[in-house]
């Protein structure tokens, strides 16, 4: 699998850190259990978004491009890092916010929302987030071009065939660091939202027949859309890197037993899991992605999902920026 074919951005100078998680492993009497920092990746306060960017602005740049126009909500790593790579690039970018509940963006409240004005947004739009954003961002892109300039769209979470792609060369990367480790990855586990992370490692490790099962823990829908979600990104994002064979839906599997109430609701196990990271091994999950998925991993080990001898690696997917804007549904 050739991925220097296609044009990428570098925002992060070598490989993202695999540690094992020695405190929390022996706590759980589990399996082996690392973490691939991802949240260690470059642009403003890191996450897996900047490996989509990589990919995604170059091809606005392969398209003469001046203008990076996507969406999230009002607390979105994605709006946040899309603007850091605009930024490093010399392009405007525009925001399109969707809140759960009309009228309810903070402008002044602390986390993301403080970042997009920090790092200067041309523009921040709101909608309902019930509306969906194809029909906001077409709306911003048409008021880009009457400008003379030209937009580059990229959608939710920057889950595209080439956005993928950059998670597709995160399973390559983990494949040649766990060799050098001398240590065997059986499973993969990750957020599973926009389905770009989770259908760009199925792709890289089904890719390499590497016998690598790859978890989706649901933080935004549930069960049987997501499945579906992951696989026809799975599919077309194969399509684009020209690999001939099939990537079977078996090897497509997400859990929605710790989405709670909905998307970026909080539960009382991914609040654990943030204080259990935090205190046990140093290391700060986000509310809305992580703390979750990583609820989802240790329910798994609690349950006997796992053999005791099996390697386990969770992708750490960054947004830390989240717990500072909602900082009391973290603490005891």
């Amino acid at each position: 699998m050739n991925l220097a074919r296609f044009p990428r951005r570098r925002y992060t100078h070598g490989f993202t850190p695999i540690q094992r998680l020695a405190r929390l492993s022996e706590m759980l009497e589990g399996p082996s259990i690392y973490i691939k920092r991802d949240d260690l990746l470059g642009l403003a306060g890191g996450g897996n978004k900047t490996r989509k960017l990589e990919f995604l602005v170059a091809d606005a740049l392969a398209k003469n491009a001046d203008t990076l126009i996507t969406c999230g909500g009002v607390q979105s790593n994605h709006c946040r890092l899309t603007l850091a790579a605009a930024n490093q690039e010399g392009l405007r970018c525009r925001l399109v916010l969707g809140e759960e509940v009309p009228g309810s963006f903070e402008r002044e409240r602390s986390g993301n929302a403080f970042l997009f004005r920090l790092l200067g947004a041309e523009q921040v739009a709101t909608i309902p987030s019930s509306r969906g954003y194809d029909g906001a961002l077409s709306c911003v892109a048409e008021e880009v071009r009457s400008e003379g300039r030209i937009p580059y769209v990229i959608p939710l979470g920057g889950s595209t065939a080439v956005g993928a792609t950059g998670y597709v060369n995160c399973a390559i990367e983990i494949l040649q660091q766990t060799f050098e480790m001398g240590v065997s990855i059986n499973y993969v586990v990750c957020p599973s939202a926009s389905a770009g992370t989770h259908a760009g490692l199925v792709v890289g490790f089904c890719g390499t027949n590497s016998q690598v099962s790859v978890l989706g823990i649901n933080v935004m829908h549930r069960q049987s859309g997501q499945v579906r979600a992951v696989c026809e990104l799975a599919q077309a994002t194969a399509a684009h890197l020209g690999l001939k064979q099939v990537i079977p839906q078996q090897a497509v599997q997400c859990f929605d037993e710790y989405l709670g109430p909905g998307y970026a609701q909080p539960t009382k196990e991914m609040a654990e899991s943030v204080r259990l990271l935090a205190r046990m091994e140093g290391i700060l999950l986000d509310p809305v992605y992580t703390g979750k998925a990583m609820a989802g991993l240790i329910d798994l080990v609690r349950r006997g999902f796992f053999k005791k001898d099996a390697n386990v690696l969770f992708v750490h997917t960054g947004g830390t920026p989240g717990i500072y804007a909602n900082p009391e549904i973290l603490l005891d």
